[in-house]
């Protein structure tokens, strides 16, 4: 066989750089292969291992908890395209039903696209692995976390992160890891480490950190019944404690079973000359925009793209062998340390704030009289419209199965749609499906409004946020205008809420931000801090304490000290929300609005269920599409109705009045005779009436006589004829009448023989 250069050079890669970690890939037994126990503090294991299964991808780990376990693998490209310019990381994550014994339940029966569930989870170890990866590696990389059995008791997304962590650190992926994550409850002012699905349902908590060597804080991600804020920093203490151990065992595998690393490419730079003539044409004019607190986001950007645009011309007329790129890319890092010093120098922000003060502040609500609740929150140019709709239980969303095994949820009935069109930063976009990104920050949003509604609510929730102009934070906005919204439409909540974005600008060195030489903690950043800074930590809760929390780094980890304080910044601006959405609604509206729907629980007599629902439902549905009433069977004896009105629901009242009203009968004592009329012959009986006015009821074949008769007409029983039964009250379970004929021939057989042996012995 003859071997080109091409395939010669593939394959001496491939021995280099893509070898198996285990010493035999072929012939390998458990033992030989990485493997690892991480004992928790309070007992609980977990337990890794590599080098067993896909043994082609660059890196492979498996993680299991209980009987859940997850297989993650990492694969990248040989070579980063030509013109990378970020760094391009897939996360694939899949909940399947061959993992948990379950059969898909759509059409096709077979797993299809990714839930809302899968989404999220893929996004949590996405931002918990990204910050980690060195600013010259722009290979694509895909990670995909497979689901090898799923025990319903531990959650296989913290699983997954950990998995990713061990299969980037055994591989040839450059990464700057270890991290660990673990997910952290709270019940009764305890810290449970990796919690159960049950205890998580009775937790006050739900937390996952992801957190590298030296107590380092990556991601946090989690939601709280009103946490206290000292709870809520003991828990993300004791689990980034927690996630020190699983560090320290991934550290010891990276030593005996990792792979060489490859070499980074540098990225593309300019020459010095160059770099000097870029910040000498930019750098005053930078400054005077930075600093210049008239500009607003728009003005702003066309300024500094009127600047870029500028000095890229100017650069590459002197230097003609350059490409344009790459004097745009350097501009873009001078222009970004010009924003971050002067924040250092002048202890300000670009718009003039201080690092703790609030952009301006408006809300509104009650704007339409046909929506049920509604809201306009306006924070600097930050506007979201909020819209909430009231509907029945029915309309709860339905769970698909998988996502009820792990969250222990059939069905939703608060729902939270956010929106990001492209007119909320000028732009032109298509708009259709909702992305990654919109849902991501919906949830964040949901998990934050979720625990001030009321349990047992009869209404169906959705609250619908349409970011109308967006200069950052619009998730927090939609927790300020979700909670107004949610008050102005009558909704109980335990107490309003409100949500602010913390961001973070930093000094360090080597990659080294343990030992920080500076940094600045920013309140209510705006999208350009957002952009150039290294922290978007986003905070929401009622004034007692935390309900969602969310951070996202773009440095390879923060002190806990950072984290404390940022937390208390954000308790800070927390109550300064409230103050002012205090002013225009402090507590849900009393009085009802026309639009409101209503909702009323009636019962009826068990006999009487057969006929408000008709044959086939067909009366329910009736009364729906007259009045728009649903009613739905609570029990054997109850219905609730939903009606969109008070009009509707006493129309629909009406209805059902009529539907029962031939029901009504009259007394009848338990054990006696009446007198019934045949009104139909049946095969298994006769239907009879008691009186003119009450519906028939069967008296059955073993009912009618002595005798044992296959069908009524064996006794000559006709349509019209009257016969004497016996009233034996209604059946507890159908509510059907209990008649008999045959008791009173027993008694009356009874009688004559005594009459007959009377007269013999006279």
């Amino acid at each position: 066989m003859i071997f080109t250069k091409k395939y010669l050079k593939l394959l001496n890669y491939r021995l280099k750089y893509l070898r198996v970690p285990c010493r035999n890939a072929t012939q390998t037994t458990s033992s030989e292969c990485p493997n690892a126990e991480v004992k928790f503090s309070n007992g609980r294991n977990l337990n890794i291992t590599s080098g067993k299964y896909a043994r082609f991808a660059n890196g492979t780990a498996v993680c299991q908890m209980g009987d859940t376990a997850v297989m993650v693998t990492a694969v990248a490209k040989p070579k980063q395209a030509p013109s990378a310019s970020f760094m391009p990381l897939v996360v694939d994550y899949r909940l399947k039903g061959s993992a948990s014994g379950r059969i898909p339940m759509n059409f096709m029966r077979r797993e299809l696209g990714p839930s809302e569930k899968e989404i999220l989870s893929a996004r949590l170890i996405d931002r918990s692995l990204r910050p980690l990866f060195p600013a010259e590696f722009r290979t694509e990389t895909q990670l995909v976390c497979n689901m090898l059995a799923m025990d319903a008791v531990f959650s296989p997304d913290v699983l997954s992160i950990n998995a990713a962590s061990v299969a980037l650190s055994l591989s040839d992926i450059p990464w700057n890891g270890p991290i660990g994550a673990v997910r952290v409850g709270l019940s009764d002012g305890e810290v449970i480490v990796n919690p159960t699905r049950r205890e998580l349902q009775t937790s006050d908590l739900d937390l996952v950190i992801s957190a590298t060597k030296h107590n380092l804080v990556v991601m946090l991600e989690g939601k709280g019944n009103v946490v206290l804020m000292q709870d809520l920093l003991k828990a993300i203490k004791k689990g980034t404690q927690e996630a020190q151990y699983i560090v320290n065992e991934i550290e010891r595998l990276q030593k005996a079973y990792g792979r060489t690393k490859r070499p980074l490419e540098p990225l593309p730079t300019v020459d010095e000359e160059i770099s000097e003539a870029v910040k000498t044409m930019c750098e005053m004019r930078l400054r005077d925009i930075f600093q210049d607190q008239t500009h607003d986001k728009i003005s702003r950007d066309n300024a500094v793209n009127t600047v870029r645009t500028n000095v890229i011309d100017k650069v590459w007329s002197s230097f003609p062998h350059i490409e344009p790129t790459l004097i745009g890319d350097e501009f873009n890092k001078i222009s970004k340390n010009i924003f971050r010093n002067l924040i250092f120098e002048e202890n300000k922000r670009c718009d003039g704030r201080s690092f703790d003060n609030l952009r301006n502040i408006s809300c509104q609500v009650d704007l339409y009289k046909p929506l049920h609740g509604s809201a306009l929150f306006q924070r600097g140019q930050t506007q979201v419209f909020c819209t909430v709709s009231l509907d029945s239980q029915e309309s709860a969303m339905k769970l698909d199965t998988l996502s009820a095994l792990e969250t222990g949820l059939k069905a939703k009935n608060f729902m939270l749609h956010y929106e990001f069109p492209p007119y909320a930063t000028g732009e032109i976009g298509r708009i259709g499906p909702v992305g990654r990104r919109e849902l991501g920050h919906g949830a964040l949003a949901e998990r934050a409004l979720l625990p001030t509604l009321p349990h047992n609510y009869p209404f169906t929730v959705r609250l619908t946020s349409e970011v109308l102009e967006s200069n950052g934070s619009s998730s927090m906005a939609t927790v300020c205008g979700g909670s107004l919204a949610l008050m102005d439409a009558g909704v109980p909540v335990v107490a309003p809420a409100a949500g602010v974005a913390i961001g973070l600008v930093t000094k360090y060195e080597n990659n080294d931000t343990k030992h920080m030489k500076d940094y600045r903690i920013l309140t209510d950043i705006l999208g350009i801090e957002d952009y150039m800074g290294d922290m978007d930590m986003k905070v929401a809760g009622t004034r007692k304490g935390f309900t969602a929390i969310q951070a996202d780094l773009k440095v390879p980890g923060i002190p806990l000290k950072v984290v404390m304080e940022s937390l208390q910044k954000a308790t800070d601006a927390k109550g300064k929300i409230l103050d002012i959405m205090g002013e225009v609604i402090r507590e849900p509206r009393k009085y009802r609005k026309d639009c409101w729907p209503v909702t009323e629980r009636i019962s009826i007599e068990p006999q009487q269920r057969v006929k408000l629902i008709g044959p086939s439902g067909m009366n329910i549905k009736r009364i729906y599409l007259e009045t728009g009433t649903t009613i739905t069977a609570e029990d054997e004896t109850s219905f609730s109705l939903f009606a969109p009105s008070e009009a509707a629901l006493d129309e629909a009242k009406e209805q059902i009045d009529a539907l029962l009203v031939k029901d009504t009968i009259p007394d009848l004592e338990f054990g006696g005779i009446y007198t019934a009329k045949i009104t139909e012959i049946r095969d298994t009986g006769v239907m009879v009436s008691l009186y003119p006015n009450m519906p028939p009821a069967l008296l059955h074949n073993s009912q009618l006589d002595q005798r044992k008769i296959a069908h009524p007409s064996a006794l000559g029983l006709e349509i019209g004829q009257e016969i004497q039964v016996k009233y034996f009250g209604r059946d507890p379970v159908s509510g059907f009448m209990r008649l008999s004929r045959k008791v009173l021939q027993s008694t009356t057989a009874g009688i004559l023989r005594s009459l007959n042996k009377a007269n013999e012995n006279t």
